[in-house]
């Protein structure tokens, strides 16, 4: 999965392989993926490392500065959503949508609930039943019923390790 990321990045253009860290420097662990299909892991940990370029610490790449990262991180968002839509699946190209969105909107406004919004989104992509969780946390600020929607479909354990490594990525 990672030499898959890095890989076509470098090949899609010179600034996205100039951006990419030393392999031996590079984090390889996959943080939303394991809570839900197998055959969407690569395309939402695209979205997710193009999430930390934009507001973390990135796995793989360490843009130059911040016009580089912005770029880069619509790139890694993009060619997710390309992976996604590739495996057919209208309902989980709208949930990842709705994922970019609304963590955006969080950040923004330097709310909580992102952590429970990715972990929903990863374990329930593509099954159409996120809407009323994501309008709690859109307009009330109530990331519960995400994680509970989370813990229900992948397990306390796997959502705990998620959220944690999720924690200590973000600025």
């Amino acid at each position: 999965m990672w030499s898959t990321i890095a890989g076509e990045a470098a090949l899609e253009s010179r600034l996205w392989g100039e951006a990419l860290l030393e392999e031996s420097l590079r984090e390889e662990i996959p943080v939303f993926s394991p809570l839900g299909e197998q055959r969407f892991a690569l395309g939402l940990e695209t979205i997710y490392e193009g999430y930390l370029v934009h507001y973390g610490k990135p796995r793989l790449f360490a843009p130059p500065d911040d016009d580089t990262g912005l770029l880069l991180g619509d790139y890694l968002y993009a060619h997710g959503l390309v992976r996604i839509a590739a495996a057919g699946d209208v309902d989980a190209v709208a949930d990842l949508s709705e994922l970019i969105s609304l963590s955006s909107q969080l950040r923004a406004e330097q709310a909580d609930g992102d952590g429970a919004l990715w972990a929903a989104t990863a374990a329930l992509l593509g099954a159409g039943r996120l809407d009323e969780p994501r309008t709690a946390l859109r307009l009330r600020g109530e990331a519960a019923e995400l994680e509970s929607a989370a813990r229900a479909a992948a397990g306390n354990e796997p959502v705990d390790r998620a959220l944690a490594q999720h924690s200590g990525r973000l600025r």
